[in-house]
């Protein structure tokens, strides 16, 4: 890729009338990437003022920077209408102002803003919404229902090095998934995140509760003003997983069958026009890995016979297999697969059954974070596994990535802890979910920016 240099815009108003307006570009280059489309526009001269008196009719060579901007939202035709037809100065500076904003919004410069690296930064507005105005929380999620009084973990916001992520926006975001089905593949932090979706689009559109199976793990949502499916797709492993009953009770040791997809989510795929497959916390236990009849490879076992390959390898294979699966369903063309990446735990003095607690109130600075080494290497499997569908990926489909990873390790507040009530299991913390509203929710900002740039 050729190499670019950061361009700028900036408005200005000249002369005595409202409707001149003059669009200064900060630098020359001679070729740009356009994070809207992905588009590559090569050998483009940049004028260094540009404005309709000093473009020619016969200069359409400006026409692609603003396509790449835009994408296919906008008609080709509408702007050398613009060019051919200057009838309306004030209508051009308009435009011109909007193609500054569009600027702003998806990062025009020198290296493609990088959503997922940054950091925390303090932000009163809030949350989206309130435990008040989203009636789906469940019981488990909503904190402050279960006791919590301190709030202070909402006013931050995330904060990428090099740009701006907009907040979330439900209007757009409707407008972007009408007349289509997006689902949610994988295990309880999954379900966390199509949650948090939920309560954020329930402030434009209060949706249908269509559909709950008996075990409450598979759940339909339909948003009948603009047509959108929102599903939980409920798996532990993405790929067939049996437990193991020993003397009648469950074991807590599973069998995982590589070449075999689970059918609970699999089942559902030709319907779907974007799934976001993630998975990871039901592989730290004892797993025995199947291909075929043969067992390859195990997890926390201590046999002579099978070698011990570790929850990455357990886990890579699993996305391997899972995305592969969507590689070759030949009825699922045009699906956009988005993996999200590890979300960790913070459990602190234990694990979740030995008195671990996850009791800080503020998130973690960049001297105090711990990126251990089983979160990076298991985000960093997480995402070689979605680039290697991408490359090898058949016509029509499309891949990418949330990867919350880092930005997740920053906030050991956002966890219920103590405060998820289960009546149950008092004494125990849950340092693995996340509180609603909380951190959790710049996870739909992310995505309502990847879609954004996907569309």
């Amino acid at each position: 890729m050729p190499n670019t240099r950061t361009s700028g815009l900036c408005a200005s108003r000249t002369g005595r009338h409202a409707s001149v307006w003059h669009v200064h570009f900060m630098h020359e280059a001679s070729s740009i990437t356009c994070l809207a489309s992905g588009l590559l526009v090569s050998e483009v001269k940049i004028i260094g003022s540009w404005s309709p008196e000093n473009w020619s009719n016969d200069d359409t060579s400006n026409i692609d920077v603003i396509m790449c901007f835009f994408g296919r939202s906008i008609d080709k035709s509408l702007l050398l209408s613009f060019v051919h037809h200057k009838e309306s100065l004030f209508e051009f500076s308009l435009f011109l102002m909007m193609l500054h904003e569009s600027a702003i919004l998806f990062g025009f410069e020198e290296d493609k803003c990088d959503l997922f690296n940054g950091r925390w930064v303090p932000d009163f507005k809030g949350s989206g919404y309130t435990i008040s105005s989203c009636a789906t929380i469940p019981t488990s999620k909503n904190c402050f229902r279960n006791g919590r009084k301190d709030k202070d973990f909402l006013n931050w916001r995330w904060k990428p090095d090099k740009c701006d992520l907009p907040r979330f926006d439900p209007k757009a975001y409707l407008n972007i998934v009408r007349g289509r089905t997006l689902a949610f593949i994988g295990d309880s932090v999954a379900r966390n995140h199509m949650e948090s979706l939920l309560c954020l689009l329930s402030q434009e559109e209060v949706p249908i509760d269509a559909y709950k199976d008996s075990e409450d793990r598979n759940r339909i949502w339909y948003f009948p003003g603009h047509d959108f499916t929102l599903k939980i797709l409920w798996t532990k492993f993405l790929v067939l997983g049996e437990e193991r009953v020993i003397n009648g009770s469950s074991s807590g040791i599973f069998d995982l069958y590589l070449d075999k997809v689970d059918e609970n989510w699999a089942r559902d795929l030709q319907s779907l026009d974007y799934a976001i497959v993630s998975d990871a916390h039901w592989f730290f236990r004892q797993i025995y890995l199947h291909k075929g009849s043969d067992v390859v490879a195990c997890v926390y076992c201590n046999e002579e016979n099978v070698t011990d390959r570790g929850i990455n390898f357990a886990l890579r294979m699993a996305f391997r297999a899972a995305l592969s699966h969507v590689n070759h369903c030949h009825k699922c063309k045009g699906i956009v697969t988005l993996l999200r990446t590890f979300s960790p735990s913070h459990f602190e003095n234990g694990f979740w059954n030995t008195g671990g607690t996850c009791n800080r109130t503020s998130p973690f600075n960049g001297q105090e974070i711990n990126f251990g080494v089983s979160e990076r290497e298991i985000r960093s499997l997480q995402v070689e596994e979605i680039e290697r569908a991408r490359k090898t990926g058949k016509k029509g489909k499309k891949f990418g990535v949330l990867d919350v990873t880092m930005a997740m390790l920053m906030r050991p507040d956002g966890h219920p802890g103590a405060y998820w009530g289960n009546k149950w299991m008092k004494g125990y913390n849950d340092c693995v979910h996340w509180c609603l509203p909380g951190p959790i929710d710049v996870w739909n900002d992310l995505l309502l920016a990847v879609l954004r740039m996907l569309d």
